[in-house]
């Protein structure tokens, strides 16, 4: 097959929905198919991919990839890429990594546009969550991770406890796990954390940390990708994902469960379909329920080798090539 592959957001940038557009694009081309790539998002013109990365499309070129390609896979919804492919009447199949909404919430005009277009192309959710929150008839397919890079390394000291892995934002809630620590201190509860990311609240998160007198027990260890950041999962015992917003799915918990962590995250949207049976949950910005579940999880070591013990099979729902197979059966329908 020919497949175009429009991705709204793409590398240089970092983020789930480039990650997931790599993996899967790289998957497809090792399946035997062609591929092209389209996205908005800008960067030099050298690429080691095995696809062809055409960034900001004109029109016209974006008129002749899509004559070009026999079926059109959108990695979240753009209208941009859209409404020509289907007023050319190509077959094209929706990947909805996040909810329909806007910021606040809301249901704008685009989303309203966006929404009237779905019972025209197929449509795939990356949780139950997802699909729901849409009402729509669709596939649920969740997000693939990279299990070549994020795995058990032998022989890696475990000798770290809790672990923050994202932008350092609002939404994460990086907050809500540090007014956590400070409960399980007050509890005579020993556990250190370390603070993977970068943000617009790192200024703020450094001044909480000093406030509530957690100077001793945080680290901010600043932006870590692919094999080092591995590294840093694989010494630690738990990979917490505090978000207070409803997250859509969750690839940090999978890396973090295939590196041997247990997850613990908030329970609302998606993220509690990634985390499965491999760890827990609590409610989102509930900072003494997030306390009670550390405090279980670092207290008996039987009850995380129980979680670690399911991660094989959870896992193996997500490896990319499992994933990219489900996708291209899919496409194959499409395109017949």
């Amino acid at each position: 097959m020919k497949i175009l592959f429009s991705s709204y957001a793409y590398a240089p940038g970092v983020g789930g929905i480039e990650t997931v557009s790599a993996l899967l694009a790289r998957e497809f081309v090792a399946a035997g198919h062609e591929v092209i790539l389209i996205t908005e998002t800008p960067a030099p013109a050298l690429s080691r991919e095995s696809f062809e990365v055409v960034r900001n499309p004109s029109l016209a070129r974006l008129w002749e990839l899509l004559r070009w390609g026999d079926v059109v896979i959108q990695n979240n919804i753009s209208l941009r890429h859209l409404i020509p492919a289907l007023l050319l009447g190509k077959p094209v199949l929706i990947v909805h990594q996040t909810w329909i909404r806007n910021i606040a919430g809301g249901i704008g005009w685009n989303d309203r546009i966006k929404r009237a277009l779905l019972p025209r192309v197929k449509n795939v959710a990356i949780s139950q969550a997802i699909a729901r929150d849409a009402n729509m008839a669709a596939e649920v397919i969740g997000n693939p991770y990279d299990d070549r890079i994020f795995k058990i390394i032998p022989h890696t000291a475990r000798d770290r406890k809790l672990l923050f892995v994202g932008r350092l934002v609002s939404d994460k809630g990086v907050d809500v796990l540090l007014r956590g620590l400070e409960i399980l201190k007050q509890q005579n509860v020993s556990a250190r954390l370390t603070i993977v990311g970068s943000g617009a609240e790192e200024t703020n998160l450094r001044a909480l940390v000093c406030q509530l007198g957690l100077d001793q027990a945080v680290t901010f260890a600043g932006e870590k990708v692919g094999p080092e950041l591995a590294e840093v999962m694989n010494r630690h015992q738990v990979i917490v994902i505090p978000s207070r917003w409803p997250e859509p799915f969750g690839i940090v918990a999978l890396e973090g469960i295939a590196c041997g962590c247990i997850a613990l995250g908030s329970e609302q949207g998606g993220l509690s379909e990634a985390i499965g049976n491999c760890g827990m949950t609590f409610r989102n910005g509930d900072s003494d329920e997030l306390a009670d579940r550390l405090r279980d999880l670092l207290s008996d070591s039987q009850v995380r080798e129980k979680f670690r013990a399911t991660a094989p099979a959870h896992l193996e729902r997500f490896r990319a090539p499992t994933v990219a197979q489900r996708y291209l059966a899919l496409l194959r329908e499409l395109a017949a």
